[in-house]
């Protein structure tokens, strides 16, 4: 599972600090040795549930949001970094498990995504948190799996959590708002 995580996570080797790096590797081998879904099925069903006939895959919005993020962290810096501290390694790996509780929010039946038990009973954001934590990812990291969504609207976010939310709705809206 490990080589599958690698290969559909580059931009894991862009975290910097090894022991980060590993505990977001882990978190993502964890979460998908318990889902439902094989990797492979990650790069063909929709990155939301919520967009009738969604044309992005899961992949290709995680990893755009990852992208965004970074960059926006890196202009943020160049810009405002004496007067805004940004820690590009809780960015990226924020970025990176965002996500990571959807594989065990979705389930695939006859081919096609849909969301399992576990996902009406809860959503993506608490199951992350959970492996996450169970991998020794940071706090500040787990903040922004909790704080990306929704959810994150009832909690102060922090600078990372902010920079990670704006980057995955920047990739979720647009596609909302073309099937209205």
């Amino acid at each position: 599972m490990r080589d599958e995580v690698e290969r559909l996570w580059p931009e894991i080797q862009w975290i910097d600090n090894p022991e980060l790096r590993e505990s977001v590797t882990e978190t993502w081998v964890r979460s998908m040795d318990r889902s439902p879904l094989d990797p492979r099925d990650l790069e063909e069903i929709p990155f939301t549930l919520l967009i009738p006939d969604c044309p992005a895959t899961f992949m290709e919005h995680k990893r755009c949001v990852v992208h965004i993020a970074r960059r926006s962290a890196e202009a943020m810096q160049e810009f405002l970094g004496h007067a805004l501290p940004i820690d590009m390694d809780t960015v990226i790996a924020g970025a990176i498990l965002a996500d990571v509780g959807k594989v065990l929010e979705y389930e695939k039946v006859d081919g096609e995504a849909r969301q399992s038990a576990r996902g009406r009973a809860l959503r993506h954001p608490f199951t992350g948190v959970a492996v996450a934590l169970e991998c020794g990812v940071p706090d500040e990291v787990c903040h922004i799996i909790a704080a990306h969504a929704g959810e994150g609207d009832l909690v102060k976010r922090t600078t990372e959590a902010t920079i990670v939310h704006h980057a995955d709705f920047m990739s979720y809206l647009p596609f909302k708002n073309l099937a209205v």
